[in-house]
């Protein structure tokens, strides 16, 4: 299982949406996560026939954090020209993680935490 980390810290389990069906099924249909799912490629997002809100890290190739956002049920997301990747998690995760633009984010692959 992956794990999203900052500075060796770990952040939480990590799920990889980097084919085109899973990037476009995204969290649809689920009623919560456990964890954090990156999206990549991906500039945009949007919450539309989600069943909660969810934080949205906006990061360039290098997992590093651009921007963070709250997005509510139902909206549509204004593309980040400068995004490759997104992070998506259940709203209030980025406040307990203490996530922030600038922040260095990196993917650990493995059995159990790292």
């Amino acid at each position: 299982m992956p794990w999203l980390l900052r500075d060796a810290e770990v952040l939480a389990s990590l799920e990889v949406a980097d084919g085109a069906a899973a990037r476009t099924r995204g969290l649809l249909g689920r009623d919560g996560l456990d964890g954090a799912l990156l999206l990549r490629p991906a500039a945009a997002v949007h919450t539309l026939g989600m069943r909660f809100p969810i934080d949205v890290a906006f990061c360039d190739a290098d997992l590093v954090v651009l921007e963070t956002v709250t997005m509510p049920r139902w909206r549509l997301g204004r593309p980040r020209p400068a995004a490759r990747a997104v992070i998506e998690a259940e709203a209030g995760a980025f406040v307990r993680w203490r996530l922030a633009p600038g922040d260095a984010l990196e993917v650990a692959e493995g059995e159990g935490r790292p």
